[in-house]
Protein backbone atom coordinates (compact mmCIF):
# COMPACT_ATOMS: atom_id res chain seq x y z
CA UNK A 1 0.00 0.00 0.00
CA UNK A 2 2.83 2.20 -0.32
CA UNK A 3 2.46 3.54 3.44
CA UNK A 4 5.80 4.81 4.77
CA UNK A 5 7.08 3.63 8.17
CA UNK A 6 7.48 7.51 9.30
CA UNK A 7 3.64 7.78 8.65
CA UNK A 8 2.21 5.43 10.92
CA UNK A 9 4.24 6.39 13.79
CA UNK A 10 3.42 9.92 13.17
CA UNK A 11 -0.46 8.86 12.83
CA UNK A 12 -0.29 6.78 16.33
CA UNK A 13 1.59 9.81 18.26
CA UNK A 14 -0.54 12.24 17.32
CA UNK A 15 -4.25 10.48 17.65
CA UNK A 16 -3.11 8.43 21.04
CA UNK A 17 -0.21 10.34 22.24
CA UNK A 18 -0.63 13.88 21.25
CA UNK A 19 1.46 16.55 18.70
CA UNK A 20 2.73 20.11 19.01
CA UNK A 21 0.95 22.13 16.41
CA UNK A 22 1.56 25.71 17.00
CA UNK A 23 1.28 28.79 19.48
CA UNK A 24 -2.17 31.00 19.30
CA UNK A 25 -1.82 34.44 20.62
CA UNK A 26 -5.32 35.89 21.42
CA UNK A 27 -6.63 38.71 23.36
CA UNK A 28 -3.45 38.83 25.02
CA UNK A 29 -2.21 35.37 26.03
CA UNK A 30 -0.55 32.49 24.20
CA UNK A 31 -2.34 29.40 24.03
CA UNK A 32 -0.51 25.86 23.02
CA UNK A 33 -2.32 24.03 20.16
CA UNK A 34 -1.71 20.22 20.38
CA UNK A 35 -3.40 17.91 18.27
CA UNK A 36 -4.87 14.47 19.69
CA UNK A 37 -8.05 12.37 19.00
CA UNK A 38 -11.04 12.62 21.47
CA UNK A 39 -10.91 10.05 24.45
CA UNK A 40 -13.56 7.83 22.93
CA UNK A 41 -11.83 7.21 19.89
CA UNK A 42 -8.89 6.03 21.60
CA UNK A 43 -10.34 4.56 24.44
CA UNK A 44 -9.73 0.55 23.27
CA UNK A 45 -7.17 -1.08 21.96
CA UNK A 46 -8.75 -1.66 18.54
CA UNK A 47 -9.35 1.66 18.11
CA UNK A 48 -5.90 1.75 16.61
CA UNK A 49 -7.40 -0.07 13.60
CA UNK A 50 -9.95 2.56 13.05
CA UNK A 51 -7.16 5.31 12.64
CA UNK A 52 -6.02 6.31 9.18
CA UNK A 53 -2.83 7.37 7.71
CA UNK A 54 -1.97 8.73 4.17
CA UNK A 55 0.32 6.96 2.23
CA UNK A 56 3.27 8.28 -0.54
CA UNK A 57 0.38 9.04 -3.10
CA UNK A 58 -1.87 11.31 -0.80
CA UNK A 59 -4.52 8.67 -0.23
CA UNK A 60 -5.99 7.83 3.50
CA UNK A 61 -5.47 4.45 4.69
CA UNK A 62 -7.03 2.79 7.82
CA UNK A 63 -4.62 1.23 10.20
CA UNK A 64 -6.09 -2.11 10.49
CA UNK A 65 -5.34 -2.81 7.07
CA UNK A 66 -1.59 -2.79 7.89
CA UNK A 67 -1.84 -4.94 10.55
CA UNK A 68 -3.84 -6.31 13.90
CA UNK A 69 -3.56 -5.59 17.31
CA UNK A 70 -2.94 -8.32 19.99
CA UNK A 71 -1.89 -8.01 23.40
CA UNK A 72 1.37 -8.89 25.53
CA UNK A 73 3.82 -8.17 27.80
CA UNK A 74 7.02 -6.68 28.14
CA UNK A 75 9.23 -4.96 31.03
CA UNK A 76 7.93 -1.84 32.09
CA UNK A 77 11.55 -0.26 31.58
CA UNK A 78 13.87 -0.85 28.97
CA UNK A 79 17.55 -0.74 30.78
CA UNK A 80 20.71 -0.22 28.51
CA UNK A 81 24.43 -1.34 29.25
CA UNK A 82 26.85 -0.03 27.18
CA UNK A 83 24.64 1.27 25.23
CA UNK A 84 22.87 -2.20 24.34
CA UNK A 85 19.42 -2.94 25.25
CA UNK A 86 19.95 -5.45 28.88
CA UNK A 87 17.99 -6.82 31.23
CA UNK A 88 18.94 -6.95 34.80
CA UNK A 89 19.14 -10.29 36.71
CA UNK A 90 20.06 -11.16 40.60
CA UNK A 91 20.40 -14.26 42.52
CA UNK A 92 21.56 -15.62 45.65
CA UNK A 93 24.00 -18.20 46.70
CA UNK A 94 22.16 -21.36 48.16
CA UNK A 95 23.89 -22.32 51.57
CA UNK A 96 26.63 -23.80 51.88
CA UNK A 97 27.78 -22.71 47.92
CA UNK A 98 30.11 -20.48 47.59
CA UNK A 99 29.45 -16.57 45.43
CA UNK A 100 32.51 -17.70 43.28
CA UNK A 101 30.88 -20.68 42.48
CA UNK A 102 27.10 -19.61 42.13
CA UNK A 103 28.90 -16.87 39.37
CA UNK A 104 30.37 -19.91 37.45
CA UNK A 105 27.06 -21.52 37.48
CA UNK A 106 25.18 -18.58 36.08
CA UNK A 107 27.89 -18.21 33.21
CA UNK A 108 27.54 -21.67 32.39
CA UNK A 109 23.87 -21.32 32.54
CA UNK A 110 23.63 -18.35 30.17
CA UNK A 111 26.50 -19.77 27.37
CA UNK A 112 23.92 -23.11 27.34
CA UNK A 113 20.71 -21.10 27.23
CA UNK A 114 21.32 -18.02 25.37
CA UNK A 115 21.53 -17.31 21.82
CA UNK A 116 25.17 -16.60 20.30
CA UNK A 117 23.83 -12.71 19.84
CA UNK A 118 23.40 -11.94 23.70
CA UNK A 119 26.42 -11.58 25.89
CA UNK A 120 26.45 -10.86 29.82
CA UNK A 121 28.20 -9.01 31.94
CA UNK A 122 28.21 -8.39 35.72
CA UNK A 123 27.89 -4.79 37.49
CA UNK A 124 28.30 -3.99 41.14
CA UNK A 125 29.34 -6.65 43.89
CA UNK A 126 29.18 -9.24 41.52
CA UNK A 127 31.84 -7.73 39.11
CA UNK A 128 33.89 -6.47 41.89
CA UNK A 129 34.47 -9.72 42.50
CA UNK A 130 35.65 -11.07 39.12
CA UNK A 131 37.75 -8.25 39.41
CA UNK A 132 39.35 -9.28 42.24
CA UNK A 133 39.81 -12.65 41.40
CA UNK A 134 42.03 -14.89 43.99
CA UNK A 135 43.57 -11.81 45.53
CA UNK A 136 42.78 -13.08 48.84
CA UNK A 137 45.09 -15.90 48.33
CA UNK A 138 47.70 -13.46 49.03
CA UNK A 139 46.14 -10.57 50.44
CA UNK A 140 45.96 -12.60 53.74
CA UNK A 141 49.69 -13.57 53.83
CA UNK A 142 50.95 -10.42 53.21
CA UNK A 143 48.73 -9.06 55.57
CA UNK A 144 50.37 -11.66 58.37
CA UNK A 145 53.90 -10.83 56.84
CA UNK A 146 52.82 -7.07 57.37
CA UNK A 147 51.92 -7.87 61.19
CA UNK A 148 55.23 -9.72 61.75
CA UNK A 149 57.28 -7.27 60.30
CA UNK A 150 55.85 -4.51 62.73
CA UNK A 151 56.46 -6.63 65.74
CA UNK A 152 60.10 -7.41 64.19
CA UNK A 153 60.55 -3.73 64.42
CA UNK A 154 59.39 -3.09 67.77
CA UNK A 155 60.95 -6.16 69.29
CA UNK A 156 64.65 -5.82 67.33
CA UNK A 157 64.00 -9.95 67.49
CA UNK A 158 62.89 -12.03 64.78
CA UNK A 159 62.18 -14.61 67.29
CA UNK A 160 59.55 -13.03 69.76
CA UNK A 161 57.28 -11.78 66.21
CA UNK A 162 57.98 -15.70 65.11
CA UNK A 163 56.25 -17.29 68.69
CA UNK A 164 53.75 -14.76 68.22
CA UNK A 165 52.33 -15.34 64.60
CA UNK A 166 52.58 -18.54 65.13
CA UNK A 167 49.31 -18.69 66.66
CA UNK A 168 47.72 -17.37 63.25
CA UNK A 169 46.30 -20.32 62.10
CA UNK A 170 44.64 -21.40 64.64
CA UNK A 171 41.79 -18.72 64.60
CA UNK A 172 41.69 -19.01 60.60
CA UNK A 173 41.07 -22.53 61.14
CA UNK A 174 38.38 -22.19 63.89
CA UNK A 175 37.09 -19.34 61.82
CA UNK A 176 36.53 -21.73 58.73
CA UNK A 177 35.06 -24.35 61.46
CA UNK A 178 32.17 -21.98 62.69
CA UNK A 179 31.55 -20.93 59.12
CA UNK A 180 31.10 -24.43 58.16
CA UNK A 181 28.66 -25.07 61.40
CA UNK A 182 26.60 -22.45 59.99
CA UNK A 183 26.34 -23.90 56.51
CA UNK A 184 27.96 -20.35 54.99
CA UNK A 185 30.42 -20.14 52.59
CA UNK A 186 33.23 -18.72 52.42
CA UNK A 187 32.51 -14.84 51.08
CA UNK A 188 34.27 -11.45 50.63
CA UNK A 189 32.80 -10.32 54.37
CA UNK A 190 34.23 -13.69 55.53
CA UNK A 191 37.91 -13.13 54.71
CA UNK A 192 37.60 -9.44 56.04
CA UNK A 193 37.12 -10.91 58.83
CA UNK A 194 40.34 -13.49 58.68
CA UNK A 195 42.25 -10.17 58.38
CA UNK A 196 40.92 -8.75 61.31
CA UNK A 197 41.57 -11.78 62.89
CA UNK A 198 45.54 -11.77 62.82
CA UNK A 199 45.66 -8.61 65.00
CA UNK A 200 43.30 -10.29 67.72
CA UNK A 201 45.46 -13.03 67.47
CA UNK A 202 48.33 -11.50 68.07
CA UNK A 203 47.07 -9.70 70.68
CA UNK A 204 46.60 -12.44 72.77
CA UNK A 205 49.67 -13.94 72.17
CA UNK A 206 51.65 -10.65 72.83
CA UNK A 207 50.49 -10.69 76.43
CA UNK A 208 51.55 -14.00 77.46
CA UNK A 209 55.68 -13.83 74.97
CA UNK A 210 56.38 -10.65 76.12
CA UNK A 211 56.33 -11.59 79.70
CA UNK A 212 57.61 -14.75 79.04
CA UNK A 213 60.65 -13.15 77.55
CA UNK A 214 60.86 -10.35 80.28
CA UNK A 215 60.91 -12.70 83.24
CA UNK A 216 63.45 -15.19 81.45
CA UNK A 217 65.69 -12.33 81.52
CA UNK A 218 64.72 -10.28 84.52
CA UNK A 219 64.62 -13.89 87.25
CA UNK A 220 66.86 -16.26 85.14
CA UNK A 221 64.40 -18.85 84.77
CA UNK A 222 63.93 -21.60 82.30
CA UNK A 223 62.22 -20.82 79.02
CA UNK A 224 59.33 -23.35 80.38
CA UNK A 225 58.99 -21.60 83.66
CA UNK A 226 58.62 -18.27 82.18
CA UNK A 227 56.14 -19.51 79.67
CA UNK A 228 54.03 -21.27 82.04
CA UNK A 229 54.24 -18.17 84.59
CA UNK A 230 53.72 -15.17 81.74
CA UNK A 231 50.49 -17.76 80.34
CA UNK A 232 48.86 -17.96 85.04
CA UNK A 233 49.70 -14.32 85.03
CA UNK A 234 48.17 -12.78 81.94
CA UNK A 235 45.54 -15.48 82.48
CA UNK A 236 42.79 -13.07 83.49
CA UNK A 237 43.50 -10.28 81.31
CA UNK A 238 43.62 -12.17 77.70
CA UNK A 239 39.94 -13.72 79.08
CA UNK A 240 38.76 -10.56 80.18
CA UNK A 241 39.29 -8.85 76.91
CA UNK A 242 38.78 -11.65 74.59
CA UNK A 243 35.11 -12.26 75.84
CA UNK A 244 34.54 -8.98 76.24
CA UNK A 245 35.27 -8.61 72.20
CA UNK A 246 33.77 -12.15 71.32
CA UNK A 247 30.33 -11.50 73.43
CA UNK A 248 30.14 -8.09 71.18
CA UNK A 249 30.07 -10.32 68.06
CA UNK A 250 26.69 -12.01 69.08
CA UNK A 251 24.79 -9.08 67.62
CA UNK A 252 26.14 -9.59 64.28
CA UNK A 253 25.88 -13.33 64.14
CA UNK A 254 22.53 -13.45 65.27
CA UNK A 255 21.28 -10.21 62.97
CA UNK A 256 18.26 -9.82 60.88
CA UNK A 257 16.91 -7.77 58.28
CA UNK A 258 18.55 -6.28 55.31
CA UNK A 259 21.92 -6.98 54.84
CA UNK A 260 21.88 -9.31 57.28
CA UNK A 261 23.96 -11.97 55.40
CA UNK A 262 26.95 -9.41 54.80
CA UNK A 263 26.43 -8.77 59.18
CA UNK A 264 26.37 -12.65 59.53
CA UNK A 265 29.09 -13.66 57.56
CA UNK A 266 31.58 -10.97 59.04
CA UNK A 267 30.25 -11.61 62.55
CA UNK A 268 30.85 -15.56 62.56
CA UNK A 269 34.07 -15.65 61.13
CA UNK A 270 35.72 -13.52 64.38
CA UNK A 271 33.34 -15.02 66.71
CA UNK A 272 34.35 -18.48 66.42
CA UNK A 273 38.03 -17.18 65.18
CA UNK A 274 38.35 -15.64 68.23
CA UNK A 275 36.63 -18.31 70.98
CA UNK A 276 38.93 -20.68 69.04
CA UNK A 277 42.37 -18.30 69.44
CA UNK A 278 41.47 -17.87 73.05
CA UNK A 279 40.84 -21.63 73.74
CA UNK A 280 43.68 -22.75 72.10
CA UNK A 281 45.93 -19.81 72.63
CA UNK A 282 46.24 -20.19 75.88
CA UNK A 283 47.99 -23.52 75.82
CA UNK A 284 49.89 -23.52 72.15
CA UNK A 285 51.55 -19.90 72.88
CA UNK A 286 53.83 -21.11 75.83
CA UNK A 287 55.04 -23.84 73.58
CA UNK A 288 55.37 -22.29 70.65
CA UNK A 289 57.54 -19.86 72.81
CA UNK A 290 59.51 -22.42 74.42
CA UNK A 291 59.72 -24.32 70.81
CA UNK A 292 61.00 -21.05 69.10
CA UNK A 293 63.22 -19.90 71.51
CA UNK A 294 65.31 -23.43 71.81
CA UNK A 295 65.23 -23.50 68.50
CA UNK A 296 67.45 -19.55 68.52
CA UNK A 297 70.05 -20.71 70.99
CA UNK A 298 70.06 -23.97 69.40
CA UNK A 299 70.93 -22.01 65.89
CA UNK A 300 72.96 -19.40 67.86
CA UNK A 301 75.21 -22.06 69.71
CA UNK A 302 76.04 -24.61 66.40
CA UNK A 303 78.98 -22.07 65.34
CA UNK A 304 80.76 -22.55 68.76
CA UNK A 305 81.07 -26.27 68.70
CA UNK A 306 82.66 -26.41 65.01
CA UNK A 307 86.07 -26.43 65.61
CA UNK A 308 88.86 -23.59 63.66
CA UNK A 309 90.78 -25.33 61.73
CA UNK A 310 93.51 -22.54 61.97
CA UNK A 311 93.27 -22.47 65.97
CA UNK A 312 96.64 -24.35 67.36
CA UNK A 313 96.23 -27.83 68.85
CA UNK A 314 96.18 -28.41 72.52
CA UNK A 315 99.31 -30.45 73.99
CA UNK A 316 99.21 -34.18 73.68
CA UNK A 317 96.35 -33.90 70.57
CA UNK A 318 97.35 -35.13 67.32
Amino acid sequence: MNVPLNNIFGTLQTYLGSAYVNDLNIYGRTYRVTAQADAEYRRRPTDILKLETRNAAGGMVPLGALGTVRETSGANRVVHHNIYPAADLSGQAAPGVSSGEALAALETLADETLPTSFGTEWTEMALQQKLAGNSSLYIFPLCALFAFLVMAAQYESWSLPLAIILVVPMCILSALGGVWLRGMDNNIFTQIGFVVLIGLACKNAILIVEFAKEIQVRDGKSRWDAAVEAGKARLRAILMTSFAFIFSMVPLVISTGSGAEMRQALGTAVFFGMLGVTLFGLFLTPVFYVVVMWAVEKIRRAPQDVPDPSAPSAPGTP
